[in-house]
This record gives structure tokens, sequence and C-alpha cells, in this order.
């Protein structure tokens, strides 16, 4: 059981106070809240793209043992309680990288595809390219989890995720990383119902 410490009780006391998030369904506000918590960012309650009948799926999937598939390290690094699979400095995507001109983490994501099939969690925090690639494979995802950040692709990678209609957690704009993706991941992790 995860032991909450008084300093994140009072973090999440006063951010509750800052904003509303009272017209959110369950799941969706434990997201938006974790994101919120952990980038200090209260934009995210406008910007996040949330389904609640999608994280229901995955948090079923995830109490089920779905695989979670990360981009990068520090996203697979920030998921507490799951094992991840990321391959973007296994030698395999790094040769794949070099031989198709793609980014790592685009290659990780293409040999991932291969090893998970379908009904994996997918959470892209630091790579667009991770899921412009996501978005051409053929799996399917009972989740994806796409908050790149940044100012090449981000922005476009995580409208072309929306437009998709792919089960998704995703923001509108620039903004995003390893810290919000793991959140919204961890939200559905360490999820309990009232």
């Amino acid at each position: 059981m995860r032991r909450v410490h008084p300093i994140e009780t009072e973090s999440y006391r006063i951010m509750r106070e800052l904003v509303d998030l009272s017209d959110f369904g369950p799941l969706s506000r434990a997201v938006a809240e974790r994101v919120i918590h952990a980038s200090a960012d209260l934009e995210y309650a406008e910007t996040l793209v949330l389904d609640e009948e999608s994280l229901r799926n995955g948090l079923e999937a995830l109490s089920n043992g779905a695989p979670v598939v990360a981009d990068v390290g520090m996203v697979a690094a920030g998921i507490t309680g799951r094992e991840t699979l990321c391959l973007v400095s296994n030698p395999r995507a790094r040769k794949l990288s070099e031989e198709s001109g793609i980014t790592r983490s685009a290659a990780g994501f293409r040999i991932a595809a291969s090893e998970v099939g379908s009904g994996a969690v997918w959470v892209v925090g630091n790579a667009p390219t991770a899921l412009f690639e996501l978005l051409e494979l053929d799996v399917d995802p009972v989740l994806v989890i796409g908050l790149p950040v940044g100012f090449v692709g981000a922005v476009e990678s995580k409208e072309r995720l929306i437009e998709s209609e792919l089960p998704a957690v995703a923001n509108h704009g620039r903004k995003g990383g390893s810290a919000v993706a793991t959140a919204a991941l961890n939200a559905l992790i360490y999820y309990e119902e009232d």
C-alpha cells in the first residue's frame, strides 16, 4: 500500500483551492490532479483531453497486468509500481534508428509493437517521434498517454493522437514531459475508488 507523505497531502489541498475539477469524472479528476500536482501548472485543467471510458478501460487493463511501454528512460523510471518496456537504449533500437533514419525512441516503439501486441498501455512523455511512430503502427492499444513536450512535433503529434480517436490522454499545446506523462499513468496505477 502506498503511504502518502503529509507534504503531498498539503500540496493537494492547496491545489484543490486553486482549481475546480468538480466537473471531471472520477478517473479524469484523478489524472488531472496528479498531472497538475506534478507540474504545478493549473493550465492543464483547461488543456487536458480526457475520456472517462478510456481511462476506465486503461485502469482495468493495468489491473489485469497489461504491458506498459515507455518512450524514454525518464518516463520508465517515473512509473512506479509497474514494470515497463523501454527500448530506447536497446542495441536493436540503436541499429534500427541508424538504418532507418528514425529516432531511437521511434525505433524502440517499432520494436516494442512486435513484442507486446495488442492491449498495451503506451506512454509518451518526451519524444513526439515515438508518438508519430505509434500512430503509424498496426497496434491496438488499450490506452495511449501522449504528453510529449517541445517545440518540434509535440503539438502536431498530440493533435494527431486526439484526431485518431484512439483511447488516449493528451493535451493541447507544447507543454508535457516525462513527469507529466508518468503522473497520468501513476494516477491510474494508484487509483482507489472512494
